[in-house]
Order: C-alpha cells, then structure tokens, then sequence
C-alpha cells in the first residue's frame, strides 16, 4: 500500500500565504499525478490542482478557476512529492486540504492522505 505523508497547514491571516507538501512512500504507478482535494464544511470535496507526468518527461498542471492565480502546484517526479504554493489566501479556502494520486492515464486517485486543516482568517 502506497501511503500520502503530508506536512503543513495551519492558520493563516487573510491574503497571507501557506505551503503545504505531500510525499509518497513509494512510487504509486510507473506513470502518475498527483494532486489536491479540499473540502469545506457543508460541501463536497473538490478538485484544487493537480500534476501530471507523461512517459516522456513533460508535465502537466490544471487548477480549480476558484484558485487560478493564486495557488501554485509543483512536484519532484523522482522524489513522489508534490507542493501547493497558496497565496493571497481567502477565508473561502479554508478546508480540509486532502493529498492524492493515481495513474497518470486514468481520471481516478487511488491514494489519499489524511487530510491538513488549512484555515484563513479574515
């Protein structure tokens, strides 16, 4: 079993900025992504941003439009790790912030992490 090591989150102040890192235990598949999931209180947990690694190298990122701008993802094919840049943050960003990845050629994750409160105060 593949497992999601996350570190940070925590409080922040509105428009300030927070990192937050995931590190697989193994490689999940010959060719993955990587991403995150938030879920606020009340709603669904939804997709934020995610990378994805072809065969040949190259790479490929998509974002949320709520976070477009403001939200970084970055990852480290050979180390299984992933980073989320968050800037100028909301108070409509706090949520559970969930790690995830899965095959690279399929749309599902397979793997989760446990989930980092992230809480952005006004």
């Amino acid at each position: 079993q593949v497992q999601l090591v996350e570190s940070g989150g925590g409080l922040v102040q509105a428009g300030g900025s927070l990192r937050v890192s995931c590190a697989a235990s193994a490689r999940p598949f010959s060719s993955y992504r990587m991403g995150w999931f938030r879920q606020a209180p009340g709603k669904e947990r939804e997709f934020v941003a995610g990378i994805r690694w072809s065969g040949t190298g190259s790479y490929y990122k998509d974002y949320a439009n709520s976070v477009k701008g403001r939200f970084t993802i970055s990852g480290d094919n050979g180390k299984n790790t992933v980073v989320l840049q968050m800037n100028r943050l909301k108070p409509e960003d706090t949520a559970v912030y969930y790690c995830a990845a899965g095959s690279a050629l399929s749309g599902s994750y397979n793997y989760w992490g446990q989930g980092t409160q992230v809480t952005v105060s006004s």
